[in-house]
């Protein structure tokens, strides 16, 4: 356990390095942190992914909430209200010792209780890999097959977060290996509210939503609320991670949320996605979906077909 604490009290700021030999450490250590005696965890992800690093590797990125400095630095500015008991722990799923961890957790102890109506923070990993395109009979994004493709509901789309309860979703960090060819951000963004049959939010691309344009230019950014700090370029085995983070514009829901995103036009591509989703919500929360095994957790190619990938 790195804390162990009885509350009320706020969790501000989270510091953590490690140093170990094993290549997937980012993806081998989960991180979960339980409020208040719940049994099962508001936040789990494998550690690299909760602070952005969904590739398994390092890179360096300044945001708002989460940063991650010179030298293998990870932190995490997320405000973690909790009224009677906090507790974090980190486990190693991977086959060998970590040689070092080391960590620091400032947070504040109140003498009285937090206002009745005090939200919990959450982070939730998912994967998809891959994300399984409707065909892989395609040449290009622009092909009049996939142009006419239709997706009004949302079917089939990636999902970032599905919950239940009241609270607001504040962002998302997002890692995605090409399987395929071609541009991998020609996706809506679609937020479904309180059980939404079609999205009151409906994105106009990838790029779009993490707030760059044009397939991200040509170099990677990160900012204070969005950024692609890696870039890949428009190729399968190209890797990028973007972040979209809505600390000025939260997305409220009173029953429920569901967060998503296609993979490609109308999910037309097979590419691998990886994600952590971040929101507030009152408890109980719902349930997260069972934590791949650590061998899917890390990221390879798949042979899906398409451009870039024919005959695998």
């Amino acid at each position: 356990a790195l804390l162990d604490e009885a509350g009320p009290g706020v969790v501000s700021h989270i510091w953590i390095t490690i140093a170990s030999r094993d290549p997937h450490h980012l993806k081998a250590l989960v991180l979960r942190m339980y409020w208040d005696g719940e049994a099962t965890p508001s936040v789990e992800a494998p550690i690299g992914d909760f602070f952005g690093l969904g590739l398994g590797e390092y890179f360096l990125y300044q945001s708002t909430p989460l940063l991650v400095a010179p030298e293998k630095a990870l932190n995490c500015f997320f405000p973690m209200p909790f009224q009677k008991h906090a507790r974090i722990t980190v486990s190693n799923e991977g086959s060998e010792r970590v040689d070092a961890f080391y960590f620091n957790i400032d947070y504040r102890i109140y003498p009285q209780p937090l206002p009745t109506d005090t939200l919990y923070f959450h982070a939730q990993y998912r994967q998809a890999a891959p994300a399984k395109g409707w065909t892989n009979q395609w040449r290009s994004n622009g092909d009049a097959l996939v142009n006419q493709k239709k997706n009004l509901t949302g079917e089939d789309n990636y999902v970032w977060l599905e919950a239940s309860g009241r609270g607001h979703f504040v962002g998302v960090t997002m890692s995605v290996l090409e399987n395929q060819d071609g541009w991998w951000g020609e996706g809506d963004d679609m937020f479904f509210i309180d059980g939404e049959t079609t999205p009151s939010i409906n994105g106009t691309g990838s790029e779009d939503y993490f707030s760059g344009a044009w397939d991200f230019g040509s170099h990677p950014f990160s900012y204070p609320l969005f950024g692609a700090p890696v870039k890949g370029d428009e190729s399968a085995g190209s890797r990028s991670s973007v972040y979209r983070f809505h600390l000025d514009s939260p997305i409220p829901f009173t029953k429920s949320l569901r967060a998503s995103i296609e993979h490609g036009h109308a999910n037309v591509r097979s590419d691998n996605y990886f994600s952590v989703a971040y929101w507030y919500q009152t408890e109980p929360h719902g349930a997260f979906p069972p934590l791949p095994p650590l061998d899917q957790r890390i990221p390879r190619l798949y042979s899906v077909g398409g451009p870039g990938n024919a005959g695998k």
